[in-house]
């Protein structure tokens, strides 16, 4: 049975950021993520080596934490578009909007969001981060936790540590992982309320030749009441290169259908928007990793950053460091960021009061 100091669940970026503080203060950590893959929410799809997000992608002046991280890989950003004329579209049709009030100032990582995620994980020393290794249970003693595993071969292992950190969702956590004991009351009905940030929506890129709506003087922004897409924005890369839309389909959408989705951004932006090179479909609400089953009806974000979860719980050994426990920015990126150095920081300062306390 291995040992670690601490259990980090999940390899989003929250788990990853929390993982790699506590690597660089010298503590032993594993990261154990259910997927194939790093990064969670954080997903970018590359068509013709040109990168586009289909999970988080945008952050905001002041985000001092997303900010600083990118300044130190020396990430390549560029701003949001901005510039040109919204559509707005209802029962009456499609309408031009003097401006652009939907978009407002952000940033964008080149090489996708994803970029971020890679370069905190090359940070670690190998086999620290062990993908398609799902946590099924988590168990808390007098003398730390342990985590039941499926490894990748579908055989189970366990894992023991002093602490551990669940930077999943929490409403996913509580779907998945089986607690022993049970999570108070208190808190598991808050974790159960808790929505997940964009697990009930489906999102759309659509990849052109050339970004032909700026020509119009349009901003590729537009809001719709009839869909499938509700809002849409310019996903556009430097200089309008690679050219792109995307937009958002809520959870009240069914399958979402290529034919409807060209369909409307031709009523939204013209006749070139009738011939895209790709059509990227990512359904948050398909994914095992971010969505529990009743992700559509999960509503109350006033649940967001609730001090419950900024409390370690279960005799001070777990810890929750997704977005939505974040206090500041909750949903962002940079939210993901503040719960996963508030974690971390938990974590540290258990195992440094028991190590102490033990001379």
């Amino acid at each position: 049975m291995e040992h670690t100091d601490v259990i980090v669940v999940g390899a989003g970026i929250s788990g990853l950021a929390s993982a790699s503080e506590l690597v660089a203060a010298g503590v032993s950590v594993v990261v154990f993520e259910g997927r194939d893959r790093i990064g969670g929410r954080l997903l970018t799809h590359t068509v013709a080596g040109d990168a586009f997000d289909m999970g988080a992608t945008w952050f905001w002046p002041g985000e001092r934490r997303v900010e600083t991280l990118i300044d130190r890989f020396a990430l390549a950003t560029h701003a949001q578009h901005l510039a040109g004329d919204a559509m707005y579209q209802a029962g009456q049709g499609a309408q031009r909007i003097d401006g652009n009030p939907i978009d407002v100032t952000s940033g964008r990582v080149t090489r996708g969001m994803s970029a971020l995620a890679h370069a905190i994980a090359d940070t670690m020393p190998a086999g620290t981060v062990r993908l398609s290794h799902a946590v099924a249970e988590i168990s808390v003693t007098g003398r730390g936790v342990s985590a039941a595993l499926t490894a990748p071969d579908g055989g189970q292992t366990t894992h023991t540590a002093d602490q551990i950190i669940v930077a999943l969702p929490p409403a996913l956590a509580l779907h998945r992982i089986r607690f022993t004991p049970a999570l108070p009351d208190r808190l598991a009905t808050l974790v159960a309320r808790t929505p997940v940030w964009m697990g009930g929506i489906a999102k759309v890129v659509a990849v052109y030749d050339r970004p032909f709506w700026r020509e119009r003087g349009l901003a590729g922004a537009g809001i719709s009441h009839i869909g499938p897409l509700r809002e849409v924005h310019d996903m556009s890369g430097p200089d309008g290169m690679p050219a792109a839309l995307f937009g958002f389909a809520p959870s009240s959408a069914t399958a979402i259908s290529r034919n409807d989705v060209i369909e409307q951004l031709v009523a939204l932006f013209g006749p070139d928007a009738a011939d895209p090179i790709d059509l990227l479909v990512q359904d948050w609400r398909d994914e095992p990793f971010t969505s529990p089953p009743n992700v559509a009806s999960l509503t109350s974000y006033d649940t967001f950053g609730h001090p419950l979860y900024t409390e370690p719980a279960l005799d001070g050994r777990l810890h929750w460091a997704s977005t939505e426990t974040a206090t500041v920015n909750p949903g962002h990126v940079e939210g993901a960021l503040q719960a996963a150095h508030r974690a971390a920081a938990a974590a540290l300062a258990h195992i440094h009061r028991t190590t102490n306390g033990a001379h």
